[in-house]
């Protein structure tokens, strides 16, 4: 897959994609059968497959001290696009030039002249240039005018629900990740590289990998049983674990990250990335009063954890 971030200065071989257009935060049922029709269009014109997004989000862009909404980094959503098969990356720089497009300039500056898209997939719920003042409508008049096509993708629900990031967000908030897998189609990941510690967790005879939370949307806070991929370097593979989400209460900390600790591996992954799947969420942060209760508590959660990976 390679990845377009300036759509002043594209590749003739990288132009006429059939794209999906969107944010595509957690790369969900509801993203992925926008992704599908695009891949339907593309097969029917013999073109690549595109995704045509923001980086940053445009939510970020507009309000950045807002609480942290993503579900996804930049990075992860690439890994979730290239595992689906897409071609070509749009990903273009969310700026103050690009929010004042008119939803016109748009069509005719990003869709037409600088990417030369044969035809775009949206969502019915798709809002587009400044103001988000472009609806559906105005994109198949757009499609009519300048000569690409525009296929609109119906809402997707699993259950009594339509399939969004909203209401991800709020399964993984009450600590519900499999609920929140049953719209991603796949279980939540936090991807990200691994940073230094304080080392408590190898004192305590259970080393840890630790990942920022910066930027991302907070599951409940707690202790989960989790499927990591360590993504490149000697320990390239797949693991199982139990990952502690929170801010250690213990030991005075007041920032969140995620901790990992891996079932039957031995090595340093410093600087390594890699990728924790939440699978069951096994209880919710707890202060100890004694060492040896954090401890204990620890074998207990991983014993928990082991039992329920083994059953999947």
């Amino acid at each position: 897959m390679r990845v377009i971030r300036d759509y002043q200065f594209v590749e003739e071989n990288d132009k006429g994609a059939s794209a999906a257009i969107g944010n595509f935060d957690g790369v969900h049922l509801g993203h992925q059968s926008v992704i599908d029709l695009a891949f339907k269009e593309a097969r029917a014109n013999g073109a690549p497959v595109g995704v045509l997004t923001f980086e940053p989000h445009p939510r970020s862009f507009f309000a950045p001290q807002a609480p942290a909404f993503r579900l996804m980094n930049s990075e992860a959503r690439e890994n979730r696009l290239e595992k689906l098969g897409i071609d070509l990356l749009y990903e273009l720089n969310f700026n103050a030039s690009l929010s004042e497009l008119t939803p016109e300039d748009f069509a005719q500056k990003i869709i037409c002249d600088g990417l030369a898209l044969k035809h775009v997939v949206v969502g019915t719920d798709f809002c587009f240039g400044k103001n988000r003042s472009g609806d559906v409508n105005d994109l198949r008049r757009f499609g009519k005018e300048l000569g690409f096509g525009v296929t609109i993708a119906p809402l997707i629900a699993t259950g009594l629900n339509e399939v969004s990031s909203t209401a991800i967000r709020k399964s993984l908030s009450k600590g519900l990740p499999r609920d929140a897998a049953e719209q991603l189609g796949h279980f939540h990941r936090i991807e990200g590289q691994v940073i230094g510690g304080e080392q408590r967790g190898r004192e305590l005879g259970y080393p840890t990998a630790n990942i920022s939370m910066d930027g991302l949307h907070l599951p409940k806070l707690g202790v989960y049983a989790v499927l990591v991929d360590i993504l490149d370097g000697p320990f390239k593979g797949s693991f199982r674990g139990a990952a502690s989400l929170g801010v250690r209460p213990m030991f005075g900390e007041n920032t969140a990250n995620l901790e990992t600790f891996l079932f039957d591996f031995a090595g340093d992954l410093y600087g390594a990335h890699i990728s924790v799947a939440l699978v069951d969420f096994l209880r919710p942060e707890l202060k100890f009063d004694r060492l040896q209760n954090l401890i204990d508590q620890m074998a207990v959660d991983c014993d928990q954890a082991y039992k329920i990976l083994n059953a999947l």
